[in-house]
């Protein structure tokens, strides 16, 4: 590695941190902490909800998925817009109505607070494990990086370092430090994206595009693979990716925390539905770069270049062919897309949804402003812990990531539209319907296999891992309200506080 791509790379670890901290000031009340007192611009939180979600999965992860493949991967994006629209119409006006700073906050004013402490908990397990994937994907690159400059160093210790300054800055400037953060970085790497495809550009043939045309890398929609194991297929990236959106926009807190700290309802949906359309040309600009690779290195396999794993693809292009300087840049911007912090949103979660329930006590203001801080630093050592757990792995590793959620998001997703379409359905029918739902999907992920159309048999493909739990969850928690007379939510409500 040239110095000024040192440089560069430690410049950038420096100034993120401290620019997010500048930016948002000290942290008066639990409320700034959580939600930065609802006073985020619209734009900001569009840009940090695709920061967000984004991650370096999908800077280094969607380019290896058309390199292997076609741009067959950009109909999830056209799902995920969908579900986007539903979430903001549907499920925003009612977190702004209830003035709720987590997610949860909802099912527990709907069902009690047995519903409410059991999402969070499995909001809380689920997401420290998909980002011990996110963080583990930041390490390759730049174990890659170091390797090249001749030091050694093992996966522990890049994300040590990147955990530290994550949880720095999101200790230090709460939701407001973590949206600039996430906005700045969005920035960073979509530029560096950019400055991909005019390098590649500049290396390529005349022909690479009519070649690739030829070879089928340009196909968007794949009506002929099976619809229930190939995760591209129209029909299943469409409903499967909509159905995905939906949960992690609107049942997820890590991206609810961020819709909730704008001014209004409508920005809040204008964030959200800008963001969606944003992720459909961020896909296609990483997948173009995975085309333009392909073209680049003849379409050889990456692990017969010597490659360890199929995601060192781009980032060894970056050391090995960009000029001193931009490769710093790439860098620093695979980086950005790691240094999205979850830690706000875990601790405000834990602190709101577990902690005052368990205690059974209200807590004042600064004494929970204090616990979200203790919790910030809690789940940046177990993040740390779990990130280390994730040394291998022969697929994308983006697909991994979306695969973990697949365990619990049908049931989160179906336990909202349970309290909205089901009124007779009581805190226990929610619970039940839940834990059900999770062993189910489970049971699915792990040990079923379907025909793949080929004559072969496969697993279920990931995008329906959620329409599954969401139709379980409906269908476990209808049977079971099914017991009860008709009532009022309310009345359901009280009966649950009372048990």
């Amino acid at each position: 590695m040239h110095p000024v791509d040192i440089t560069i790379i430690i410049g950038y670890l420096v100034l993120m941190p401290v620019l997010g901290v500048l930016l948002a000031g000290k942290q008066r009340s639990a409320k700034d902490f959580f939600v930065s007192d609802r006073n985020m611009p619209s734009w900001a939180v569009c840009f940090a909800v695709v920061a967000t979600e984004t991650s370096t999965l999908t800077v280094i992860s969607t380019p290896t998925v058309a390199y292997l493949g076609s741009f067959t991967f950009l109909q999830l994006a056209i799902g995920y817009l969908i579900g986007r629209v539903v979430v903001a119409f549907v499920l925003l006006p009612r977190y702004y109505g209830g003035e709720l700073v987590t997610a949860y906050a909802f099912l527990g004013k709907r069902f009690g607070p047995g519903v409410q402490v059991t999402a969070s908990a499995t909001f809380l397990i689920t997401r420290l494990l998909a980002d011990g994937v996110r963080l583990f994907a930041t390490a390759i690159p730049v174990k890659v990086m170091l390797g090249a400059a001749g030091i050694d160093v093992s996966f522990w210790q890049i994300l040590l370092v990147i955990t530290i300054i994550t949880v720095l800055y999101t200790y230090l400037g709460g939701t407001r430090a973590v949206v600039w953060v996430d906005a700045l970085q969005m920035v960073l790497y979509v530029v560096g994206g950019v400055i991909a495809v005019v390098v590649l550009a500049g290396k390529l043939p005349a022909d690479w595009f009519a070649s690739a045309l030829d070879a089928g890398k340009f196909q968007l929609f794949d009506f002929s693979s099976s619809i229930v194991t190939e995760p591209y297929s129209f029909v299943t990236a469409i409903v499967g990716g909509a159905m995905l959106s939906m949960a992690s926009h609107g049942a997820d807190q890590l991206i609810v925390q961020r819709l909730l700290a704008t001014r209004t309802l409508k920005a809040s949906q204008g964030a959200l539905i800008g963001s969606g359309i944003l992720v459909f040309f961020q896909f296609g600009l990483f997948l173009l770069i995975g085309t333009m690779l392909w073209s680049f290195y003849d379409g050889v396999k990456p692990k017969e270049m010597g490659m360890s794993t199929n995601d060192e693809l781009f980032p060894t292009f970056i050391i090995t062919e960009m000029p001193p300087g931009i490769a710093g840049l790439l860098i620093a911007g695979i980086l950005a897309a790691a240094m999205s912090s979850s830690l706000n949103s875990l601790a405000t979660s834990t602190v709101t949804d577990v902690y005052q329930r368990l205690i059974k006590r209200k807590l004042d203001d600064n004494a929970v402003l204090r616990q979200a801080k203790f919790w910030v630093l809690a789940w940046g050592v177990l993040l740390f812990v779990f990130a280390s757990m994730f040394t291998s792995t022969d697929n994308p590793v983006i697909e991994l990531g979306l695969s973990i959620t697949g365990y619990t998001y049908g049931a989160l997703l179906g336990s909202f539209f349970l309290g909205l379409a089901v009124k007779r359905a009581t805190q226990p029918d929610a619970v039940i319907a839940f834990l059900v739902t999770v062993v189910v999907m489970a049971i699915v992920i792990l040990g079923v296999t379907f025909p793949d159309g080929e004559g072969g048999e496969a697993p279920l493909a990931f995008p329906w891992y959620t329409p599954l739990g969401v139709i379980v969850t409906l269908v476990v928690g209808g049977l079971l309200s099914l017991r009860h007379p008709r009532r009022a939510p309310e009345a359901a409500v009280k009966q649950a506080d009372n048990a």
